[in-house]
């Protein structure tokens, strides 16, 4: 069975085929539609056994990125697909399912109502999947579409790290709680992880920091997700691309007095103005904000400053947390390129037993690699992520 995997995150659609069986999956192309939104877009299309393709235009929204890759699939030249009537069903990652999803599903009308009945505390995100979905209606009318939430991986919570310390009315009314994001890549990578170091996974002590534009640390112990640092929204926990992550709230009251503001006025402000972009007036992209780092911007300086470092107070927080850790696996797009943000991290870290391996941190790029010394007590990997697969993989038991 083809399956079209579609994982939509704020800026970026990242995208895969695959030829999913009972007992195996063959990976017919993927790719990444990255600078949404920005002045200049970029397409690259991966497809095996084919010379890559790279295009570069403005693509000001989800719902063209999507059409791009679409016609990316069937090209003559590097496409790998006939036509679009191979695709026998689509999974798509969605951000927040509330309380509503416990499990993936079937999209029906009443799942695309759940998922819009949540935009307002995922306003980068929900929006985009359900962008996703509506755009496969349009071009793949009648082909079944299947929900895969973030959210899932972190029902294991336990109530002290998922609750708020607020009236337990809002709760009761309106499951005011903690839920937390990105859970297919951190379910993914302590697995892969937990492998690559010679590790029980179900007797393990795991931090694993997916950091890109949108970006979460999860502490996993033995196996499950024992706590992570995005909360009720995407917006909590670290310093994002345009997210502010922890900030006191009284800041946010006392903003929106001082300048009038309506209540959408300040989501608008933590959500799509704050973040390194909101400090630096830059670029909301990492690699803009190393640019400018490299050329002495002292508000780039000071925002990357804080976006490193964010990532290492939770790494300890996690730690001390869980009584220890065995592992810390670094993911996601900055993640897995950046050698400065991994040697930020852990950098004075060797009171806990981490022993840095700089040389081996240096080429690591996008690969599944070991970046401690033989003889650290904790173990330092960078994983790439693979959410797609995981996507695939429910997406092919649900509609078989």
């Amino acid at each position: 069975m083809v399956i079209l995997v579609l994982n939509c995150g704020s800026s970026s659609i990242k995208y895969q085929v695959i030829d999913m069986t009972d007992s195996s999956s063959k990976l017919l192309a993927k790719g990444l539609v990255e600078r949404i939104g920005l002045a200049e877009g970029i397409l690259t299309h991966k497809p095996v056994g084919k010379e890559p393709f790279e295009l570069h235009q403005p693509i000001p929204d989800h719902t063209t990125g999507i059409r791009l890759v679409l016609d990316a699939l069937t090209d003559a030249r590097h496409g790998v697909i006939a036509s679009l009537d191979e695709v026998k069903a689509v999974g798509h990652r969605v951000a927040h399912g509330g309380e509503f999803f416990p499990a993936s599903c079937i999209v029906t009308e009443e799942v695309k109502e759940k998922i819009r009945s949540l935009f307002e505390i995922a306003p980068l995100h929900n929006p985009a999947n359900l962008e996703g979905v509506l755009s496969i209606e349009k071009v793949l009318p009648g082909v079944p579409q299947v929900t895969v939430f973030d959210a899932s991986f972190h029902q294991t919570i336990p109530a002290t790290n998922y609750m708020y310390a607020l009236p337990h009315a809002y709760y009761d009314k309106y499951r005011v709680r903690k839920y937390g994001f990105h859970g297919t890549s951190h379910k993914y990578v302590a697995r892969v992880g937990a492998e690559l170091a010679g590790l029980d996974l179900n007797h393990s002590k795991i931090i694993t920091c997916h950091i890109g534009n949108g970006g979460s640390v999860t502490a996993v112990l033995n196996g499950k997700s024992f706590d992570t640092s995005m909360g009720f929204s995407p917006l909590d926990g670290l310093v994002m691309g345009t997210r502010c992550g922890q900030v006191d709230a009284s800041a946010i009251t006392f903003i929106g007095e001082k300048e009038g503001m309506t209540y959408a006025e300040l989501n608008t402000m933590m959500n799509k103005q704050s973040g390194v972009q909101g400090l630096t007036d830059i670029s909301s992209d990492m690699r803009d904000i190393d640019h400018a780092y490299d050329e002495g911007n002292e508000r780039a300086i000071l925002a990357r400053d804080m976006y490193y470092n964010r990532v290492k107070k939770f790494v300890g927080e996690y730690a001390a947390e869980m009584g220890g850790v065995d592992l810390i696996i670094f993911t996601g797009g900055v993640g897995e390129n950046s050698a400065d943000l991994r040697a930020w991290v852990c950098s004075g870290l060797e009171f806990m037993g981490v022993k840095f391996d700089a040389e081996a941190n240096k080429g690591a790029r996008g690969v599944n690699k070991i970046l401690s010394t033989p003889d650290s007590k904790v173990k330092v990997a960078t994983i790439a992520t693979n959410e797609e697969l995981v996507i695939a993989t429910d997406t092919y038991n649900l509609v078989k």
